[in-house]
């Protein structure tokens, strides 16, 4: 195994046995909810799946994915064109919903939440469902650190705890235009979107997260 792999396989189980450990400190139907932020690219699914792998149920993952606006809202704004061109910035996810589902949930302690199916381009609805009892609850996403309504609200009333994923905005740009390569698009087309888009929405993340973290993690 290459040793950059053996590095983060290190980081996934160090983080695992601590929220193993987490996990077993909670009494009664406690929670503990983490906020999971990082640029497009940054590696937060995978962080999110490979916690997943090793901690079963213990692990509940809620992706902001499952809150874009479908591709039908998006052709109901003021700017069809734009909201189609910048899918993935902040706009372009229904916020509000997704900020209120998650007080709910974490009021009450479950809940059901949409998935994404990148296939189709849309979300998938009530694919999730957060059971009652204890467990680590892991929300991941892009904007979950954002200073601005409504996202502001997670850190007061959502999350015990917030993690930044570090990654360099020129190295997401990089990550991403390879994703934008391997589902098919034109190297003009990935470098347009990239340059247009998902760089805009990496240094936005870049410049207000960090800040708001509880922790700052790297990895290679």
């Amino acid at each position: 195994m290459p040793r950059e792999n053996t590095k983060r396989m290190q980081v996934y189980d160090d983080l695992a046995a601590e929220l193993r450990q987490r996990a077993a400190q909670l009494t009664g139907d406690a929670q503990f909810w983490i906020g999971l932020a990082g640029g497009p690219g940054s590696g937060k699914s995978t962080l999110a799946e490979a916690l997943k792998a090793r901690l079963g149920e213990l692990l509940t993952i809620i992706p902001l994915d499952g809150y874009h606006y479908y591709r039908s809202e998006l052709d109901g704004m003021e700017d069809p064109e734009q909201a189609h061109a910048r899918r993935g910035a902040p706009f372009t996810f229904n916020a509000k919903k997704f900020v209120d589902d998650l007080i709910k949930a974490r009021n009450a302690g479950e809940g059901v939440f949409p998935s994404f199916d990148h296939g189709a381009g849309d979300p998938v609805e009530a694919d999730i469902q957060l059971l009652k009892g204890p467990q680590i609850v892991l929300v991941e996403g892009n904007y979950l650190l954002l200073d601005t309504k409504p996202w502001i609200h997670l850190r007061a009333r959502v999350f015990d705890e917030t993690w930044f994923l570090d990654v360099s905005v020129s190295e997401s740009n990089r990550r991403v235009y390879e994703r934008h390569i391997k589902t098919g698009k034109t190297e003009k087309h990935a470098q347009l979107r990239v340059a247009t888009n998902d760089s805009i929405n990496a240094e936005l993340i870049a410049k207000v997260s960090p800040g708001n973290a509880d922790r700052i993690i790297q990895i290679t």
